[in-house]
Parts: structure tokens; C-alpha cells; sequence
């Protein structure tokens, strides 16, 4: 239970670390750990307590939670045969139990010198992720580096539903920047090649960036309180709490659809206060996406933010957004959609980054929904950003605008000069050529009108801003643990 040699005790010390059954300790609290499994893994070999991973289950409040977390002072964490068996072991714990997993890591990878033994097997390293992929939306799966998290590890938390990373010492990658330099030439430093950073705002493999470790461990605890233990249990209810004072609904977004406005202040001013809890803030953040509770519920907020890029939905908005959808539809966690979006970007750069296979990734994300969903069109909702936003074709239970509402599908602008662009050439006046543009956007902006939209039931009604809220916790409340269902068939083919 001390781990390895103290002056690797020290060295975690001195590089602002914890040792693991401190971590354990702060993230169970005293007593917290139900019961440890393969305590005396390797217990013949000095040099090896444990087999470097500690495993087993404990509680965090209320809630059983199973956990495999490595111990950098062994070995800097690398794991041998016994401490991939005991991984393995104890996610067939959290799959027994169904229950939540987590893996804490701060570890060297896979130990080279015992490869033959825990590489290649039916029960070896490739298990892992294996049982991963079978546990995905099945029991909750987080992962937390605290260090290093490096080749065939780093898939770890790439399978993970969430990945928290403390700035300044987690990092993953698949080569490190030594084998990098030999094989290809290249030279990079760790921070640029895999670096905490990096992932959360770059590459999107990190969910949550945090600047301490015991500011990780909180991070776990409240997301603990937003999921369910498994796929067949509801998320939990809290005590219902009013909106964060001080935020006026009716004037946070402004007539002008061209004119930005903070969608953090919106979503704050309607959900209850302090309930936010952001996913991936960093990265892509054209679209939010994050936890929260309305009048004591959870939901999945999914929310364009016109202050970023206008909204517009790109490559990575469209991958973190799917991704976001995914997970709260395998957790029974409803769907929240705050449509503020010019539609998808368009450009060849887009284009060859794969935007349409991309944005059809996050529409086959929302049709696949079960969960209840409801879209609000808050301001504009232009071309397929009404597809992915969950327009009325997606299933959605509601969809709801706001009177500032447009629903189209491109803006009057956009959409006269597309028409009349011949037209608006051949009148030399320009004068008369304003005049004209003029009255035909005023056409255009009729034929959308959102009262007019209502009258043919493309939403279902236009609410006020001060009423929204009360109105989505009656119909999300009405809508708790309906599921709906998809046509029965052998296995989908997702876009990539």
C-alpha cells in the first residue's frame, strides 16, 4: 500500500502530484473505498507492489463507483501482466454491478521488458480497449490523467465518455516526441505533441481542462451527479433552483440577426443556477454543449454561440456535437437545442476537411436520438443548422421559437442576391437598385415569418423569453423516461 521507493514519493511531491491513495482518499473520502481487489498482485517482487495499479470499488455520496488507477511510483505507473488483469477485472466488476468506472492515469504505457506476456493475448492489453467499446453507454466510463497517458494507453481515455486533464502534467500520445524525431524527423516538444492543452482546445480529446488535481477530483464528483449509474437507470433528480439572478431573457437577444449576443448568458438565465456544467469548452466552442439541470432534471444543453465564428457549424463543431448528442442519448439524459445558426460553414477549405461528411455525422447523431428532444429556435436557424440543431424532421417532441425567430433556408440577404443576382446587375440606377434589393428582402422576410411558420405547423409555438423556462420544465417533466424507438436492424454504418 506505500507503493514504490521513497524517492519517487519525493519526486511526485516535487512535480505537485499526489500519490495515488491520496487521490483515492480525496475523491472517497476517509473510509469511501468499499473494498480493493488484487492488493497482493506481484507481492513476491519488492520492486512491484501492487503491479503499479490499484484497483477496486468505492462511493462517491451515494453512488458505487468502480476504479483502476495507476501508481506512478511503481515503475512510473507502466503496466505488466498482473495490473492488465486486474483492469480487466475490474471493469467486468463495473459491468456486473453496472455501475460507473473510472481510470486515473499517470502512467508509462505498456511495460516493454514483459510485452510477450501483456501485448498480444486473448486477456492482455488489447482487452481492455475491447471491453471498453462493449462498455461504451452501458455504465459510465471517465478518465482522468493526472500524468502521462502515452501509446497503446492513451486509447484509454480515447474510449472513454469523458476525459478530465490537469494543465502542466497530463498528457497522451501515441509516439513520444524521442520516437517522433527518429522515425519521422520530426522535432516537438511533449506539450506540443501531446500535451493537456493541446488535446482540449486542438485535437478534442480532452473534455475538461483543470488546473490541479484536486480541482479534477471535484470535476468528477459533480459529473457523477448528472449520470446515471448505468444505461437502464434515469439520470437523478435534485431539488429544483431558480435561474442566476440578474439575466433578463427578454433582452439578452437582440432583434438584429446579424448582431452577436452571449449564449452563455441565455442558457444561464434559463436553466438553474449554478447547474452548468460545460463540456469540451475549449474546443470547437462555436457550439456549446454541457449538463444541466431545469427545475431539478438533467438535460444536455446543445447551443450555437453567435460571439464564435457567428455560430456556424464547422468540421469540429459538427464531430463535438454528435459526440455530445451520443452520449447523453446513451444515458437517458434529455435534449436541450438552443438554435442560433447561419448553417453549416461552406468554402473549399471546409470542403476538404469533409464538412458534408462530417455535418452528416451530427445529423445521424440527432435522428438516432431516442431521448426526449427539444429544439428552441432562439434567433436564425438557416439551411442544415436546422437539421442538426433538431429541426421538426429529427423526431423532436417540440420545437419552440422565440418571436425574434427565422426559420429558412438561407438568410434574406444570402437568399435575394442568390435569386435576383441577374436582376440587381441590369438596373443601372443605383438608387432604383437599392430600392429594389430593399423590397424584395422585405418579401423574402414575410414568406418567413415565424407567425407564418406556426400557421403551417413547423413549430409547434412561439413563446415568449420570460415564459420559456416554465414551459420546458412542464414538458420536460412530461417527457421523463419516454424513450422512442428505431427500426430494428443488424448494425448502422455511422459516418467517420
Amino acid at each position: 500500500m506505500a507503493g514504490g521507493r521513497e524517492q519517487y514519493h519525493r519526486q511526485l511531491a516535487e512535480q505537485g502530484k499526489m500519490f495515488v491513495r491520496r487521490r483515492l482518499e480525496r475523491l472517497f473520502g476517509p473510509g469511501g473505498i468499499e473494498w480493493e481487489d488484487g492488493l497482493f498482485a506481484e507481492v513476491q517482487n519488492p520492486e512491484l507492489p501492487a503491479d503499479a495499479v490499484v484497483t477496486g470499488v468505492g462511493r462517491v455520496g451515494d453512488r458505487r463507483v468502480a476504479f483502476a488507477a495507476t501508481d506512478s511510483t511503481v515503475k512510473a505507473g507502466s503496466m505488466g501482466p498482473k495490473s492488465v488483469e486486474k483492469i480487466l477485472r475490474i471493469q467486468e466488476t463495473a459491468m456486473r454491478l453496472g455501475i460507473p468506472i473510472l481510470y486515473l492515469m499517470d502512467s508509462a504505457g505498456a511495460r516493454i521488458v514483459d510485452q510477450v506476456r501483456n501485448f498480444p493475448g486473448r486477456r492482455h492489453g488489447g482487452r481492455i480497449f475491447y471491453n471498453q467499446v462493449h462498455m461504451s453507454g452501458v455504465v459510465p466510463q471517465i478518465s482522468v490523467l493526472f500524468g502521462p497517458s502515452p501509446a497503446g494507453a492513451a486509447y484509454i481515455p480515447a474510449f472513454s465518455d469523458v476525459v478530465i486533464m490537469v494543465e502542466g502534467q497530463a498528457s497522451a500520445y501515441l509516439g513520444s516526441p524521442r520516437m517522433a524525431e527518429m522515425a519521422i524527423g520530426e522535432k516537438v516538444t511533449l506539450e506540443e505533441m501531446g500535451g493537456a492543452r493541446m488535446h482540449c482546445t486542438v485535437s478534442g480529446l480532452g473534455d475538461f481542462l483543470v488546473e490541479s488535481e484536486e480541482e479534477a477530483i471535484r470535476l468528477v464528483q459533480a459529473y457523477l451527479s448528472y449520470m446515471p449509474s448505468n444505461w437502464q437507470e434515469l439520470p437523478p433528480l435534485a431539488e429544483p433552483q431558480p435561474p442566476e439572478e440578474g439575466i433578463d431573457l427578454e433582452t439578452t437577444v437582440p432583434a438584429d440577426q446579424n448582431r452577436p449576443f452571449d449564449m452563455y448568458a441565455f442558457i444561464r438565465g434559463l436553466v438553474d443556477a449554478g447547474s452548468f456544467l460545460e463540456v469540451k469548452r475549449l474546443f470547437a466552442p462555436e457550439l456549446i454543449t454541457g449538463l444541466a439541470r431545469l427545475g431539478g432534471q438533467v438535460v444536455g444543453v446543445v447551443a450555437n454561440q453567435p460571439r464564435v465564428k457567428g455560430g456556424t457549424l464547422f468540421v469540429d463543431s459538427a464531430d463535438k456535437g454528435a459526440r455530445f448528442i451520443w452520449l447523453c442519448n446513451a444515458y437517458n439524459i434529455p435534449l436541450l437545442f438552443l438554435a442560433d445558426v447561419p448553417g453549416f460553414m461552406i468554402g473549399s477549405a471546409v470542403e476538404r476537411q469533409g464538412i458534408i461528411r462530417h455535418g452528416a455525422k451530427m445529423i445521424a447523431a440527432v435522428s438516432e436520438a431516442t431521448v426526449p428532444k427539444i429544439s428552441v429556435i432562439v434567433r436564425k436557424c438557416y439551411g442544415a443548422g436546422l437539421y442538426a440543431m433538431a429541426g421538426p424532421a429529427f423526431g423532436t417532441d417540440a420545437v419552440l421559437a422565440l418571436p425574434s425567430a427565422q426559420v429558412a433556408v438561407m438568410g434574406p440577404e444570402a437568399a435575394v442576391n442568390a435569386v435576383f443576382y441577374n436582376d440587381i446587375q441590369a438596373i443601372p440606377d443605383p438608387d432604383e437598385r437599392r430600392r429594389f434589393v430593399a423590397e424584395q428582402r422585405e418579401r423574402y422576410a414575410r414568406d418567413i415569418d415565424i407567425f407564418r411558420l406556426a400557421g403551417e405547423l413547423i413549430v409547434d409555438d412561439i413563446v415568449a423569453p420570460s415564459e420559456l423556462r416554465d414551459q420546458l420544465i412542464r414538458r420536460f417533466r412530461a417527457l421523463r423516461g419516454r424513450r422512442g424507438t428505431l427500426p430494428a436492424k443488424h448494425c448502422p454504418v455511422h459516418p467517420v
